[in-house]
């Protein structure tokens, strides 16, 4: 979508212009609002990944975070969630999900609520409708560093390398017929069956609908590196196994 204002010949150029998106944002499922647990975990896992969470934008999710107390609803502290985010290099642009208590207590912290991920009405029949046709999207050239390759609702398929610094991405699966350097991220909308798959996996990171491996985690042993490989779900942990049994 774009919202361009009509121009006649006699106007300046306009200073801008809106235009509707979209972009892989990392969710924060918020299970507790403890300043000082959440501060020691987010800590860790910076440490383990400083890079990947520099000037990341991150959904908080307030589906599995208790009701504030009836006696001290502003008790829910966001505004001190937003600063040590913010001091850990992360970009909070928004919350959903949660109850409209919750919801109002995060929009008096001046974060935006953003579209329900949860499906209305558990007990409702849902339709039937014929399957989405799955799309795949072909890159017939290696993607280098810096770039960012994205096929939405459905498969990537990339025919060369990915560079370390460059990033590939995926409502579904993600083929690569080369080596694996930079990071891959599969099943970006929650889809936990998608699986990657290259030729030589030498990544920065993997991930799988929100379950991530940086490179240090990965740890193939010699005789693996430079071999066909797949990574997967299993038990809610990804799994990386040789393409060809």
């Amino acid at each position: 979508m774009l919202l361009r204002s009509p121009r006649f010949a006699t106007e300046p150029a306009p200073p801008f212009e809106l235009k509707g998106s979209l972009f892989t944002l990392t969710v924060l499922h918020l299970f507790q609002l403890d300043r000082d647990a959440i501060e020691r975990h987010l800590a860790r896992k910076v440490k383990q990944a400083p890079s990947f969470f520099n000037n990341t934008p991150v959904v908080i999710d307030l589906e599995d975070l208790a009701e504030p107390p009836a006696n001290n609803p502003d008790g829910m502290n966001f505004d001190g969630l937003y600063e040590l985010l913010r001091g850990h290099g992360m970009a909070p642009v928004g919350v959903r999900n949660g109850s409209p208590e919750l919801q109002a207590v995060a929009r008096r912290a001046g974060l935006p609520l953003l579209p329900d991920s949860r499906s209305t009405g558990a007990t409702r029949k849902p339709e039937r409708s014929e399957p989405a046709p799955i799309r795949s999207r072909i890159v017939n050239h290696p993607v280098r560093s810096g770039q960012q390759v994205y096929a939405p609702d459905g498969d990537l398929i990339v025919l060369g390398t990915v560079s370390a610094g460059a990033e590939v991405i995926a409502d579904g699966n993600i083929h690569i017929y080369g080596a694996l350097r930079g990071r891959a991220l599969a099943g970006v909308k929650g889809d936990v069956e998608s699986r990657i798959f290259c030729q030589s996996l030498e990544a920065e990171l993997i991930s799988i609908a929100g379950r991530y491996r940086i490179s240090e985690q990965i740890n193939l042993d010699p005789a693996d590196r430079g071999k066909a490989m797949q990574v997967h779900l299993a038990d809610d942990r990804l799994i990386i196994d040789h393409l060809m049994r």
